[in-house]
């Protein structure tokens, strides 16, 4: 990937040629100003495009503009600026709404067995999607079968979604919490787990300078150099203050998400795990400031898609002053994929549960009460029943209800599993259907 240019500094263009200062009432320009903003390009595709004036006087009217909407964050000895589009604030409603908001419930919707059985498996995307993103080299098949089973890790990618996957159950436990200096070292210590040549990394703030962010391939192309290992705890005490005091001017709780995440890359605190411990951050926040919806957004999957964007967001903004834009811009699209894959997910889910009641009520196959005996298991997919329990709730012969069970096994309705002396049974599904 191709580091972007830095951003020419609009004042040294307007001290080259004060003139210029006509174009900011020409109608062309203040009509192309908007344009360029609405879009938030940065100076290494302005100056690639064909434009009727000179790249460098439309990037000092388009940077003036931004200056004068732009809010500004301090931390540390950096001033960090962001715009609020309309478009921003279109896409911070619509989390709003929906992030804090309440999921569907009801026949088909997303019921307590439901959320919990959304939870795990969301929480297994993020971990695998996070731990892809950072080099782990298996597939999301065998990685999500591997935490189903409950498997010990084989080699290091798994490790490292395994961590990954525990460090989110344990962030969805912290939403209550504040985060300090040893709550983020024990964060690390979690997602590093097992997986350093040198255990005592794990947990550990970097000691030296020989880190930096490069091109993965060979390391020829540095992209970052972080700040220097003997400011890390300054920082990081002033990073927990940030993450945990909301007083002041208001930022809104996705934005500073947003920025927690930007924060952890930008200082790159760690030797190794940045990346996770920054969108592992990410989540905290959010739910802790009452966004429990993000609970079921595996985001670093959408970022996984486009991962060349993602280092880009990052780049763009620190090739340009530190403007946040770029990044905020990113992850608010992410999110908001994320939130469509999520509706997407529960309709498709309600589709398939309406379709197996007609087919259990249109089925030749069943009785009455053999057909209401599997809606009340499609109810609860997750649960285990036993035969004593149908024979209780429907008021009928042990033998009776050991019969509908292995009728319903028999047409593959359900799952038939030993224990002990008897069995149990569990919804299985209806593709099998007759």
């Amino acid at each position: 990937m191709k580091i972007p240019q830095k951003a020419p500094d609009m004042w040294e263009i307007f001290r080259k040629d004060p003139g210029m200062l006509h174009m900011f009432v020409d109608p062309q320009m203040q009509e192309m100003v908007a344009k360029y903003n609405q879009e938030y390009v940065h100076w290494d595709e302005l100056r690639h495009r064909k434009l009727p004036v000179e790249a460098e006087k439309l990037w000092a009217l388009i940077k003036s503009s931004r200056a004068l909407q732009a809010k500004s964050v301090e931390f540390g000895d950096w001033t960090l600026r962001y715009v609020l589009s309309g478009d921003t604030l279109r896409r911070l409603h619509l989390l709003d709404t929906k992030g804090a908001g309440n999921l569907e419930s009801g026949p088909g919707g997303v019921n307590a067995v439901d959320r919990k059985r959304y939870i795990v498996n969301s929480l297994m995307e993020e971990a695998i999607a996070s731990s892809q993103l950072e080099g782990a080299a298996t597939t999301r098949e065998a990685a999500k079968k591997m935490l189903r089973q409950e498997r010990k890790p084989r080699d290091y990618s798994e490790k490292m979604i395994l961590n990954g996957y525990r460090t989110m159950c344990r962030i969805t436990e912290m939403k209550d919490s504040s985060i300090d200096v040893e709550t983020l070292l024990g964060i690390h210590r979690e997602i590093t787990h097992d997986t350093f040549d040198e255990p005592e990394h794990e947990g550990k703030f970097r000691d030296n300078n020989e880190i930096v962010v490069a091109d993965p391939r060979d390391g020829s192309r540095i992209y970052h150099v972080p700040p220097d290992y003997l400011k890390i705890p300054s920082l990081m005490d002033d990073f927990c203050r940030f993450a945990s005091n909301d007083e002041g001017e208001f930022i809104h709780p996705i934005i500073k998400g947003i920025i927690l995440h930007f924060l952890i890359g930008y200082i790159h605190p760690f030797i190794d795990g940045n990346g996770r411990c920054a969108r592992s951050i990410f989540y905290w926040y959010l739910l802790s400031r009452g966004y429990w919806l993000f609970e079921y957004m595996p985001i670093s999957r959408i970022l996984l898609r486009s991962r060349t964007s993602y280092s880009l967001a990052y780049l763009y903004s620190e090739t340009d002053e530190n403007d946040l834009t770029y990044f905020i811009n990113y992850n608010l699209s992410a999110i908001e994929k994320a939130l469509q894959d999520l509706e997407e997910y529960i309709a498709l889910k309600k589709q398939e549960h309406y379709g197996a009641m007609r087919i259990i009520e249109n089925s030749e196959s069943l009785n009455l009460r053999q057909a209401d005996i599997l809606k009340n298991l499609l109810k609860e997919p997750e649960r285990y029943f036993s035969i004593a329990e149908i024979k209780g709730k429907y008021n009928i012969a042990y033998d009776t209800a050991r019969n509908d069970m292995q009728h319903l096994a028999k047409l593959g309705y359900v799952k038939k599993l030993e224990r002990g002396r008897s069995f149990i049974y569990k919804y299985k599904g209806v593709e099998r259907m007759p």
